[in-house]
């Protein structure tokens, strides 16, 4: 049976009315809805054969049609159109972001914050990562005579410091050289190319210093580590309760669940498009949504990018009549104001 652009817009119009209420929807509710003057006889038989070919389906025998994951499916990938209405929002999200971070984990929360303010949903985002992080500098300095700052800056700007211990207080001469030493020969390696024999013949130079050497080796191994853990950030998971459909007690614990543990959520996140050049928009609908706490939601993630090869993952989790319109619009905004704030080649996030 084939989808003619009448069955077309009879499902969009029964998306969209579902979308906004919630509720099954009746061939006389379409009758009003339309432009397509057709009776509610009509109506009603065009949505029988849209309910055979499974775009929608009646959850109750004397109820109306709601959409089923391939009608969202159908919508997300023909129906949706770029509406002007959510300009003033997109202006109020960006002037809430346009005052630049300190801290990438200051800006995360703040864009976790705004998106689920924005839309109404539970929000996620990952932190930026590199495919390897690289040492980029090394700094020591005195604190006071038994201690050394030592400053990591990780590849993307991202900085470190760490506080270490001394037996004896080191004089200028001696951390120009040490500085120059660690600096010659850890710039640009990431912590699997750091390997015994180099950290041997580093102790060996270092000499009566070897042990500040070892110190310092160990806090960059540490400090690229924790950078190349995933940090997840969410906010807005009490916005699952409105939502009758996720609000049962089971379905919104194994949600709260998942936002709270986020093993999974780094699962999701971490799932990104497999080729260069898309859009980094992804829409997950339902059973297609690879966290079985989340079969009754649709998932839909975007990457953004801070500059410096770094890059993370936003998403945004509601019901299956989420307004993909709105989140999808939403999601291409935050990701062109983080480039203009923060790519092309300016000031990096620390």
């Amino acid at each position: 049976m084939e989808l003619d652009e009448r069955k077309k817009k009879i499902l969009q119009a029964v998306i969209r009315n579902y979308l906004e209420t919630g509720e099954p929807v009746g061939s006389r509710t379409i009758s009003k809805y339309t432009d397509l003057n057709l009776s509610s006889a009509t109506i009603r038989n065009e949505m029988v054969d849209l309910e055979e070919m499974g775009y929608i389906f009646q959850p109750h025998t004397s109820a109306g049609r709601i959409p089923s994951d391939k009608g969202y499916r159908l919508y997300v990938d023909t129906m949706m159109e770029e509406k002007e209405r959510e300009l003033v929002e997109m202006k109020e999200m960006k002037e809430m972001l346009v005052e630049r971070q300190n801290k990438i984990e200051t800006l995360l929360k703040q864009v976790a914050r705004v998106l689920a303010q924005n839309t109404q949903y539970a929000t996620m985002i990952s932190a930026p990562r590199t495919k390897r992080s690289k040492l980029k500098f090394i700094q020591l300095s005195r604190v006071d005579a038994r201690q050394l700052l030592a400053v990591i800056v990780i590849e993307g700007n991202v900085i470190k410091n760490n506080i270490l211990p001394m037996d004896e207080e080191l004089n200028d001469e001696t951390l120009l050289k040490l500085n120059i030493l660690l600096n010659t020969h850890l710039n640009g390696l990431s912590i699997d190319e750091i390997n015994l024999a180099m950290i041997a013949m580093m102790k060996q130079q270092a000499g009566i210093h070897s042990v500040i050497v070892g110190e310092v080796i160990d806090a960059v191994a540490e400090a690229i580590r924790a950078e190349e853990d995933l940090e997840i950030y969410t906010s807005g998971t009490n916005n699952i309760f409105r939502y009758p459909e996720l609000a049962d007690q089971r379905k919104a614990s194994e949600l709260i669940n998942t936002f709270e543990e986020k093993q999974l959520l780094g699962e999701l996140l971490q799932e990104g498009p497999s080729e260069e050049g898309e859009t980094g928009i992804q829409v997950y609908i339902g059973e297609e949504t690879p966290v079985q706490s989340m079969k009754d939601c649709s998932v839909v993630t975007a990457t953004y990018e801070l500059g410096g090869g770094m890059k993370g993952t936003i998403g945004i989790v509601g019901p299956k009549r989420m307004d993909y319109d709105k989140v999808v619009m939403t999601l291409r905004t935050i990701q062109s104001q983080l480039d203009d704030l923060y790519g092309g080649g300016g000031e990096r996030v620390p």
